[in-house]
């Protein structure tokens, strides 16, 4: 079979050819570098990464194929565009469906293999992220310019939106844990993974997903034991909705109550967290994408290794009401906080780590019991 040709091109001018392994089209997204070694499914179904071209740092992909639903972390794949050094045309592996190929072409995701993804990485690395454009279809470098310089900038965009929930529903799953009113979670959907989900329900909780543009009065209504507030897509700034409402919630907690209602925050969702708490956030210069970020738990001073995807981060001096939990050991960025009064704690990893290392899925436990003492007390 004839290989079809791709181009992919920066908004600074930087280009390069390759071969097409994926659907066939155009797209545009912020380019990124994932230095995971595997993983790729769950990395596409993320839905944090809505509006990015992922480039995969590890040299071959595909060699494992694409297996079933247990891997997926949403329904579909959103990843603006995915981009390879080296595509495996044969996969092996007992639990494998598809090949990666057959999975992009259903999904319609524009992918390009053959490039020297060493040297886009270290652009990424010196310039910062910048937007891109996949083209099969034009390979006139001014033409794809001209075309990205219109596309949307990812600061201040909503990008939530598109990734969270229609509805109200009870999350269920193959361990058909019985459903329990008084561990009732309510999940705050700015795109949550699937197995955030499945992590709760591991840890005896019961886990209801809501929409991001849920009101305070309504997620109360829902009488939640504890609230947690889910990964997502883009600039937090870009969801002033959802900020307002967790503002609510903040000052809900501060209501003389036996026990304050329990909130934890997952990468966007601290984020959220902070902004909401009167702190500000700021854009990276790359972001951290990979299952390898070491990470300082400043409490027992142990190194933890965490997977992570995200491109802003919580100016932690901005919070007076917070006190730092972790920080990141590459660049010293914050990647934890808890209040000073209140049951209320953020990571900006992700302790569900899917792809990635467990040392902290401790956390959930945490959030557990949280939730069991407010039931309790209330």
């Amino acid at each position: 079979m004839k290989e079809k040709k791709a181009i992919i091109a920066l908004e600074d001018g930087t280009t390069f050819y390759g071969e097409s392994f994926g659907y066939e089209g155009e797209t545009t997204g912020e380019v990124v570098f994932n230095t995971s070694m595997t993983g790729y499914q769950e990395i596409l179904t993320d839905p944090s990464y809505k509006g990015q071209i992922v480039t995969m740092t590890y040299p071959h992909i595909g060699n494992y194929g694409i297996c079933g639903s247990e891997d997926m972390e949403s329904v579909k794949s959103h990843v603006s565009g995915f981009i390879v050094k080296e595509y495996s045309k044969n996969y092996s592996n007992w639990r494998a469906e598809k090949s990666l190929c057959q999975f992009l072409k259903e999904n319609k995701i524009v992918a390009i293999e053959g490039i020297d993804t060493r040297f886009l990485v270290r652009k990424i690395r010196e310039k910062g992220a910048m937007k891109g454009i996949i083209s099969t279809l034009d390979f006139d470098k001014k033409s794809l310019i001209k075309r990205l310089k219109l596309a949307p900038d990812i600061i201040k965009r909503d990008l939530v939106k598109e990734v969270t929930s229609s509805g109200i529903s009870q999350f269920q799953n193959s361990r058909k844990v019985k459903w329990s009113d008084d561990k009732k979670v309510v999940i705050m959907d700015f795109g949550v993974k699937l197995n955030i989900l499945k992590s709760l329900v591991n840890v005896g909780l019961s886990p209801i997903t809501v929409p991001a543009k849920t009101s305070f009065e309504k997620i109360l209504s829902l009488k939640p034991s504890g609230i947690l507030l889910s990964n997502g897509p883009g600039d937090p700034k870009g969801v002033p909705y959802a900020i307002e409402t967790v503002k609510k919630l903040i000052n809900y907690s501060l209501l003389p109550t036996p026990y304050s209602l329990p909130l934890f925050g997952i990468c966007l969702g601290h984020q959220i967290l902070g902004l909401a708490s009167g702190g500000r956030t700021y854009k990276l210069k790359f972001g951290h994408h990979g299952v390898n970020q070491p990470i300082k738990n400043l409490k027992t001073g142990r190194v933890e290794i965490t997977a992570e995807n995200h491109n802003f981060a919580v100016d932690i001096k901005t919070l007076r009401d917070f006190v730092p939990t972790y920080i990141n050991l590459n660049d010293g960025t914050c990647e934890g906080m808890e209040h000073k009064k209140l049951p209320i704690f953020s990571v900006q990893f992700h302790p569900e780590a899917s792809p990635g290392p467990h040392d902290t899925k401790y956390l959930f436990e945490k959030f557990a019991n949280m939730v069991k003492n407010y039931a309790k007390k209330n």
